[in-house]
């Protein structure tokens, strides 16, 4: 099979080379209720965190996090002014905001108390936005970017005060990091194909799993847009996944369509746990999985 540079394409025929044994003898309806760092949610299949929907539909990250919170998903949050924030957060989404790494760290505290401030029950940086593709640091929408050590990121972690989740990790190394210096999550990403021929996340996730342990929790964004491509995700490992751009065209229909997509996802995804013996998240089981040739 010939593969083309792009990441997006590449991590759709992984998802596609995945495939499922049925399991019917024994099994039961399913639930796919998921408790989060304290916090109870009736899907795994959260929104990501997505910057600017107002470009896409107006107040877009406001009928974004109503969509969330219409079916009781987690929301999250990326790049965003305060004000926006709060009136996410007004919306009784519960979210997880995740900060850019600005070169003054000093920003970057900020951030973290004003999110927790205004009742985020956790917070995480998007640590892959550190470079430009041209070998010098970032600079997102006028603010100049920097990359950041495991002692800076400890840092952040301890200031945090709730669960610190780190996004755009690709590698055990990373992740093994992340872990050491006391992050309750990973996002494994390559942030839609920031680098050309990054491996699809779900590729890494065997081993990112080794590298983190049981303690660390791991989520899985790109390229899902089905409740199938969420069920593949969670049999391999992760905690819950998020959906972002597959969700964004509905922003100008309203919440209650992105909730109802969100919803219809949840349904795929109990379908099929229902036909694989899974009665609930905890019993999912990778050896239902079958690989073939990639």
């Amino acid at each position: 099979m010939n593969y083309t540079a792009n990441p997006d394409t590449i991590t759709r025929e992984y998802f596609d080379s995945l495939l499922l044994e049925t399991r019917y003898i024994d099994s039961v309806l399913p639930t796919t209720k998921m408790t989060l760092f304290g916090e109870e949610f009736d899907t795994p299949i959260m929104t990501a965190a997505l910057s600017h929907l107002d470009k896409t539909a107006p107040n877009g990250m406001g009928v974004y996090a109503q969509g969330a919170k219409l079916s009781n998903a987690v929301h999250w949050m990326g790049m965003g002014e305060d004000e926006e924030l709060e009136r996410v957060v007004a919306t009784g989404a519960r979210t997880i905001k995740i900060i850019k790494p600005h070169a003054d760290n000093k920003e970057v505290f900020r951030k973290i108390e004003h999110a927790v401030a205004n009742g985020c029950f956790a917070v995480g940086m998007d640590t892959d936005h550190a470079f430009n593709s041209e070998g010098g640091y970032d600079n997102v929408m006028g603010l100049p970017m920097t990359s950041k050590s495991s002692a800076e990121i400890a840092e952040f972690v301890q200031a945090a005060g709730v669960p610190f989740i780190v996004k755009g990790v690709l590698s055990p190394r990373d992740a093994e990091k992340c872990a050491k210096i006391g992050c309750a999550g990973i996002v494994v990403s390559h942030h839609h194909g920031m680098v050309q021929y990054s491996v699809p996340p779900l590729m890494m996730m065997e081993e990112i799993l080794s590298a983190v342990g049981k303690d660390v929790a791991v989520f899985i964004d790109c390229g899902i847009v089905s409740g199938m491509d969420a069920y593949k995700c969670l049999a391999l490992g992760a905690k819950a996944v998020s959906v972002g751009r597959h969700l964004m065209p509905l922003l100008k229909q309203g919440p209650e369509v992105v909730s109802q997509r969100i919803n219809a996802m949840n349904a795929e995804l109990a379908g099929i746990m229902a036909r694989t013996g899974v009665k609930s998240l905890d019993d999912m089981d990778a050896s239902i999985i079958h690989r073939r040739a990639f």
